[in-house]
């Protein structure tokens, strides 16, 4: 762990003002990123920053402060803000003084790494992905392509008046392989090798992401479609990849549960949610096979940890089982409000935001389908892969997907590429015609980068992992609807 970081979070005690209960997260963030384009070498990213999130509860009130000046006099001068706006806030606050969560654990987590990132020279990373450049570059057909490798390293020491002290270190490596192909007026795009799916962990995680070896085969794709037909429009049968599967169960699964939003805290800036409190236990969200997880025991899934950040321990819960609505996405100041049990997902995105509820890793569980099977039962569909484009209403309910991929299913095979592949449909009637989950030989851990909530806004990690699902019944349509 950060010595410096622990350093301050003991300093601090030693000054911490008398309050009814305060916390302090102290957050080290190291971000690297190298990346070349059109076989250019692009400038190399480096960013660290150090900073505290102080959080004190007076009387009914409750105050935040944050702070880049980790000196005693900055963080007494944090405190005093803390503890005026808390003062402030004490005849408006949602809840009472004994309400908030009193974490007191003492506890270390850190990322499972097999091979670090500074293990591999610059020069050897560059190497790599020009050498993925000349491998997507397969014809004059590609007119832009690239290859990217990101690192971040965040350690975090979370401290309360209460006796807690938690550290947890994550590392994460971000690859990605994109590459554009064009051919008069028709333009396609296909992604890969870690794009979207982000991991925790070391270099040895590129294998897994078939990175940088999924680089010609990205470009031979995104050439074939160019010429491929396009995507069939009606009724009928989906099938969608892990890849895919990833935004389905973001937007439609992950948003609309979080408490927060449910309570009303996103209206004004990202919507609300169709779901109310009352449905939780009873309302029917999916199929009998639908089973999604919040999981915290995949270490290599963006958004393990073994805390959130109101000191929370993370543990595995459903949040729908056999269909059913269980659980909401709500921390523990959130679950106090609702009066109802959630998750360990009060998080927060950078060292100068409070904890708000975040879906963390939000997993559809494996059923015991293999993918052969799921395609031979099917007369007429569509198979596709791997999210372009989103739109979905304020309400989380109704919504639209565009993806890079699409093939045709005809009397139980695949058949050729069809391009610009789209669907859309209403949250619970998609959700309940859902025919077939993969088994695990098809489950995928895969993720969000960029999950964009809260005024003033936090851009965080979601973690998804799904397998091959098969849905009847859904409106498909091609880009020339």
């Amino acid at each position: 762990m950060n010595d410096y970081v622990n350093s301050v979070a003991r300093q601090f005690k030693d000054i911490a003002p008398a309050v009814d209960f305060w916390t302090l997260r102290l957050t080290s963030e190291t971000h690297e990123a190298v990346s070349v384009r059109q076989g250019v070498m692009q400038p190399v990213y480096n960013h660290h920053a150090f900073g505290a999130m102080l959080t004190v509860v007076i009387g009914d009130g409750c105050g935040y402060a944050a702070t880049s000046d980790l000196s005693l006099s900055g963080l007494k001068r944090a405190a005093e803000l803390a503890c005026d706006w808390a003062r402030q806030s004490a005849t408006s606050g949602l809840l009472k003084a004994h309400d908030y969560p009193r974490p007191d654990a003492r506890a270390c987590y850190e990322t499972p790494v097999k091979q670090p990132w500074h293990d591999m020279p610059l020069d050897e990373k560059i190497t790599l992905l020009q050498d993925a450049n000349t491998a997507l570059k397969i014809s004059d057909s590609i007119v832009d392509w690239s290859a990217y490798l990101g690192y971040g390293c965040d350690e975090i020491v979370f401290v309360s008046s209460a006796g807690a002290h938690i550290e947890q270190r994550f590392q994460y490596i971000q690859p990605s392989l994109s590459a554009v192909a064009n051919k008069g007026s028709v333009t396609q795009f296909r992604s890969g090798g870690g794009y979207n799916a982000s991991r925790q962990g070391g270099l040895e995680q590129l294998a897994l992401l078939d990175f940088p070896d999924a680089a010609a085969g990205l470009a031979e794709e995104a050439v074939a479609l160019l010429t491929a037909d396009e995507c069939p429009q009606g009724n009928m049968d989906l099938v969608l990849a892990p890849s895919q599967m990833v935004l389905q169960i973001h937007e439609s699964i992950g948003h609309p549960l979080e408490l927060d939003r449910i309570l009303g805290d996103e209206r004004n800036y990202a919507g609300t949610s169709f779901v109310t409190e009352d449905m939780f236990g009873s309302y029917r969200y999916g199929s009998e096979l639908l089973n999604v997880t919040y999981d915290p025991g995949h270490s290599e899934q963006l958004a393990s940890y073994g805390y959130d950040d109101e000191g929370t321990p993370a543990q595995r819960e459903y949040i729908i089982r056999n269909g059913i609505l269980q659980r909401p996405l709500g921390g523990a100041t959130s679950q106090v409000r609702a009066d109802m049990p959630g998750v360990a997902n009060a998080r927060q995105a950078v060292w100068n935001r409070p904890p708000i509820d975040r879906m963390a890793n939000l997993n559809v569980e494996p059923g015991d389908s293999t993918q052969a099977d799921i395609i031979a039962s099917i007369e007429h569909g569509v198979y596709m892969e791997t999210n372009r484009s989103w739109s979905i209403d304020d309400s989380r309910n109704k919504f639209q997907f565009g993806c890079e991929l699409g093939r045709v299913i005809e009397n139980g095979e695949l058949k050729g590429l069809v391009r610009n592949p789209n669907y859309r449909g209403i949250s619970a009637t998609f959700w309940r015609n859902l025919a077939a989950v993969g088994n695990a030989d098809s489950f995928t851990v895969a993720g969000v980068n960029n999950c964009g909530k809260g005024e003033p806004n936090q851009s965080i990690y979601v973690g998804h992992a799904s397998p091959v699902c098969h849905f009847h019944d859904v409106d498909v349509f091609g880009g020339a609807q």
